[in-house]
Parts: structure tokens; C-alpha cells; sequence
């Protein structure tokens, strides 16, 4: 006969009445919030718990609930994985045996909810060790008290300590916030990594393997005029890499750590979606590149940290990735190139003529029309339309004109007047600019302001006055910097348009169209020409100063060779 569960000296119990001769079926419950905490690792849980199973006549037998990685401060029993399963099958054992009275809760909430239910499912709950030894809490007779008020003197200590362990990593993390070089842990930004700082702590270092594809990133980006090779958008970009099998900011890190890819990320309303590996997103590509953690500013809700009376940045790095200058150029292309930052078969970024093409009857941009497929229309006829009426104007006169036709049209004039000219890019080499570190100084001093006296302590007033303080003073240090221009470079490429626009897609045609400054008016059709382009509906120009000037010469000489010839 298997004995009853007895508690030896020194243990303390709440059980007013001793079970039938029947041995407890228990549950072994192990938790750990960091998996590299040796002090509480899940060993030395699980041989405090078979202890004092054994010694209560308690059957663990292999009944465990192990939830490695948890937080009780963040979760409840019922929310973890194995435990919470265990807790919706009541009728599968008849003991929890948890080593701690934190490896259960450190909520109050939460333990009298778990004592709730231990009450209503007539369960014994064991904590192996404690301040005062083992624990016995036996809910199995509804009526007693002592059961009940124990949980929630020893559930009010837990959450004390707990609220006591945030404040510490609280103070600790917002001291080593403003600590010059000094790295508080966690995941770091994408293209750093950890590394020991002399005199203790942690800094962070570049991390070759994430600078390298950051430098392709802005090498794409950015392009090369010398050899004829043209920027490529974000969500290109972000193809390449993704086709090339190359992690993601969000895996990288994972890799690195020995740690499984992909995770949870959000699909439709109310869906939870796991996926294997992340995959590169523009979106995600601009973040990165737009992030001052590439200066190596510390950021704190998006925001650089300040310290000390001139409000300079905080440095969370002796090595950034990039310098003011090249990060102002890089966030000037991404804001002149915001609009090809879309799906490469949207109507705006395949239309040859975009910005080129224009209705006669009002001076405004026309636009590519495609037939709906749930149109009842039969026909597939591509146009260019007036855009007056979705612009919420009146044009006296809309003009429509077959996409070919216009196509065509342009691309022949275009050629006849400039395809002979040698192309040449510019290359612009960065200055300085202080403004836009102004302008972001500016916004968060404008918002500071918007506190003042909120504060009700003196020592609030002072804090706020100091960051107030080293704001003004980062300020007046931008503004007494000067501005250096930036250089602007010509570079021949030796190749004409014709050459160039036989090697180029659609949107590499229409961005030499736009540079060069074409303009093509249309004017609206006359009765029975749909046959056929009627050339005196359309005037070609080439409005570019530059442009216009060789076009102009190159047309004299044409005229002139024609004439002797």
C-alpha cells in the first residue's frame, strides 16, 4: 500500500484533513525567464521538486511541465505553454510541485486565480524550498482558511520582489543609457554586434557580415554613373537579397546566436502567423537606412539620447557604420526616389511617358489607362487619358491617345533629336548641412517644451530644465557650424542615347526622358482618326536648357549635312 503524503519537521502545511490511502499523481513545474541562468537552472529545479515529491509520497512519475524562456512577471500560469496545458486537464493528476513560489507567480492577481482553481479542482500545490522551508498548500478541503491566506501573504512578498527587480533593471538600463560606448544588452542594431568594453560592460563593434550587406544595400541604392549603372529601387533591392538567400536584419541576429529563424509576425485580423525565415521588406530596408544608429546614436523610443550640457548625441559606438555626410546623401536619394518605391507592374512606374506626356486642353499630366478586367468592354487598347476629371478639374478639351502611338512617337523624336548626344551623369560629392540635425534637435526641443510645468517635484523641474538646457545648447553648436556645399561632378560615359536606350527598360527610357526635360502635348482627336497617329495632334520639346541647346545644334548640323549632301 502506498503511503499517505506525511510532512516531516520543519515543513509547514495547510492541510486540515490527511487524503485517502491513495498515492497523489503530481506535476513536475519547472520555469526559467533567461536560459543561460545557472543560479535556477531547470536541473537543479527538477531535483528539488523530485525531493520533495518523494518525501510527501507524491508519484512525478514523467509528468513535467517545462516552460523554458518565460517571464512570470509577463505571463500567467494559464498562458504558458505546458504548464497552461496541464492546468486544462484537472482530471490528470492531483499535485503541482513547483521549487520556488516565484517559479509560479510573481503576481498577486495571478496566484489568486491559480489558488482559485486549485480550490475549485480539489488540488495540493507543493514549493519545494522557500525562506521558511517547504510549503504545503492542500486545497483538496475547500473549507479551510489557512490555505487561502498564505497564498496571498507569500503571493504579495513575490510581487514586491518582482516590482523591486524591475526598478533595478529600470535604474540600471536608463543609467547605462547615457554612458558613453556602453551597451546594455539585448539584440543590437543591425550592423553591430557586442563586444567587451575596457573596464567592464559591453560595447558595441561593426559586425562585418551586416556592414557587407549593408554596403551592397547602398551600393544598389546609389548606383554608379561612371559605369552606366543606375540606382535600383527599395523593393528591388529587397528582392536581390532575398533571392540570393541572404538573411535578414531580423534572422541575422538569430543565426549568430545559434537560434532558430522566422517566428510569429501578424496576418489577417485576428491571425497569428508563423513563418520559417523573414524575408527582406523595403519598408524594412528604409528603417535601416534612415535610422541615426547607423552615426551610432543611441536611440531611445526612436529618439537620439542626450547627455551633458551640450546635448550631443550619446555614442553607443567608437565604429560608425557611416558618417553625417554620407547619411544625409543616402536619405536624399531615398526621398527623391519615394515614388519607384512601389510594385514593379504598377500603372505610375511602367508608363513610358510618365511626366512626359501632357493634355493640350488643360496643360495637365495625362495618364496610363488599362481596361479592367471585370470591365464589359471588350477591348485591351492601352491609352493615355486627360486626368482632369479624377483630379476633380474640367478640361474644355480631354484629349486620349493610343499608348503605342504615343510610345512610338516620342521614342522616335526623341532619338532623332538627341540619340547621337553622348550621355554624361553628374555625381554629386557631399558636403556638410547641419540643418537637418537642426530641424530633428528642433522638433524634440518643440516637444520638450510642450512638458514644462507637468512637473511637481523639484527634482522633476530640475531634470526637465537640464535636458532642456543641453537641447539649446546642441543647438546653438549646430547653428555656429557652417555649411559645406557640396561639389557637383560630370562624368562622360562615352556612349550615346541611342546606345543607352536600346539597353535600357522601361523605367531606365523614362528617367532619360525626364532628365533630358521632354514634353509632348496632345491635343484631342478629330473625327475618324483612329486609324492612324496624326502627328499635328502632337508637338514634341525637349524643355531640359541643356538638353534643348544640344538638340538644337545637333538638328543644325543635321539640317546642314542634308542640305550638302
Amino acid at each position: 500500500m502506498a503511503a499517505k503524503p506525511q510532512v516531516r519537521s520543519g515543513e509547514r502545511s495547510t492541510r486540515s484533513n490527511d487524503p485517502v490511502n491513495t498515492q497523489l499523481r503530481g506535476v513536475s513545474v519547472l520555469r526559467l525567464s533567461v536560459l543561460t541562468d545557472e543560479t535556477t537552472s531547470p536541473e537543479r529545479q527538477r531535483e528539488a521538486n523530485q525531493g520533495a515529491a518523494a518525501s510527501l509520497g507524491v508519484d512525478l512519475a514523467a509528468r513535467q511541465a517545462v516552460d523554458l524562456g518565460v517571464s512570470a512577471s509577463k505571463t500567467t500560469p494559464f498562458e504558458r505553454p505546458e504548464l497552461g496545458a496541464w492546468l486544462r486537464r484537472p482530471d490528470d493528476f492531483d499535485a503541482l510541485v513547483f521549487w520556488r513560489f516565484d517559479r509560479a507567480v510573481r503576481s498577486m492577481d495571478d496566484m489568486h486565480e491559480l489558488a482559485k482553481w486549485a480550490r475549485e479542482h480539489r488540488k495540493m500545490i507543493v514549493f519545494a524550498e522557500g525562506p521558511g522551508g517547504r510549503l504545503v498548500l492542500d486545497f483538496r478541503n475547500p473549507l479551510d482558511p489557512m490555505a487561502q491566506l498564505m497564498v496571498t501573504l507569500f503571493a504579495f512578498a513575490a510581487q514586491m520582489e518582482a516590482q523591486a527587480i524591475r526598478e533595478r533593471v529600470t535604474g540600471a538600463q536608463a543609467a547605462m543609457r547615457v554612458m558613453p560606448l556602453r551597451w546594455r544588452g539585448s539584440r543590437p542594431p543591425y550592423g553591430y554586434m557586442p563586444a567587451p568594453l575596457e573596464g567592464g560592460g559591453w560595447t558595441l563593434v561593426q559586425d562585418p557580415e551586416a556592414v557587407a550587406v549593408l554596403m551592397r544595400i547602398i551600393r544598389e541604392l546609389m548606383g554608379d554613373p561612371s559605369k552606366d549603372v543606375s540606382g535600383k529601387s527599395l523593393a528591388a533591392i529587397a528582392r536581390g537579397l532575398n533571392d540570393d538567400g541572404i538573411p535578414s536584419s531580423r534572422d541575422h541576429w538569430s543565426l549568430k546566436k545559434g537560434r532558430e529563424t522566422g517566428g510569429k509576425t501578424g496576418g489577417k485580423a485576428g491571425e497569428t502567423v508563423i513563418r520559417g525565415r523573414f524575408a527582406w521588406r523595403h519598408g524594412a530596408i528604409k528603417e535601416l537606412l534612415t535610422s541615426e544608429r547607423l552615426l551610432g546614436w543611441k536611440l531611445t523610443d526612436g529618439k537620439p539620447v542626450r547627455a551633458g550640457s551640450e546635448g550631443a548625441p550619446v555614442m553607443a559606438t567608437a565604429e560608425p557604420i557611416l558618417t553625417r555626410e554620407e547619411f544625409d546623401v543616402i536619405g536624399a536619394v531615398l526621398a527623391e526616389r519615394s515614388v519607384d518605391n512601389k510594385k514593379p507592374d504598377r500603372v505610375d512606374t511602367v508608363a513610358l511617358l510618365l511626366r512626359v506626356i501632357h493634355c493640350d486642353g488643360c496643360g495637365q499630366r495625362m495618364y496610363l489607362h488599362r481596361p479592367a478586367a471585370t470591365s464589359k468592354s471588350t477591348s485591351t487598347t492601352e491609352t493615355y487619358k486627360c486626368g482632369a476629371h479624377t483630379r476633380g478639374q474640367k478640361c474644355d478639351a480631354p484629349s486620349n491617345i493610343k499608348r503605342e502611338w504615343a510610345e512610338e512617337y516620342v521614342e522616335r523624336q526623341f532619338l532623332w533629336t538627341l540619340g547621337a548626344l553622348e550621355v554624361t551623369h553628374t555625381r554629386t560629392i557631399p558636403g556638410y548641412d547641419p540643418q537637418p540635425e537642426i530641424d530633428a534637435t528642433l522638433a524634440e526641443f518643440e516637444e520638450h517644451q510642450t512638458q514644462k510645468g507637468r512637473q511637481k517635484s523639484n527634482a522633476g523641474k530640475a531634470a526637465w530644465q537640464r535636458h532642456a538646457d543641453s537641447l539649446d545648447a546642441r543647438l546653438a553648436d549646430l547653428e555656429s557650424r557652417e555649411k559645406t556645399p557640396s561639389r557637383v561632378e560630370e562624368i562622360r560615359t562615352g556612349k550615346t542615347y541611342s546606345r543607352i536606350w536600346a539597353s535600357s527598360d522601361a523605367a531606365g527610357r523614362r528617367k532619360m526622358l525626364q532628365n533630358a526635360g521632354a514634353h509632348l502635348s496632345v491635343k484631342r482627336s478629330s473625327r475618324g482618326g483612329w486609324r492612324k497617329l496624326d502627328e499635328r495632334r502632337v508637338d514634341f520639346t525637349v524643355r531640359d536648357p541643356f538638353h534643348a541647346e544640344a538638340a538644337s545644334e545637333l538638328t543644325s548640323m543635321a539640317d546642314e549635312l542634308a542640305a550638302n549632301g
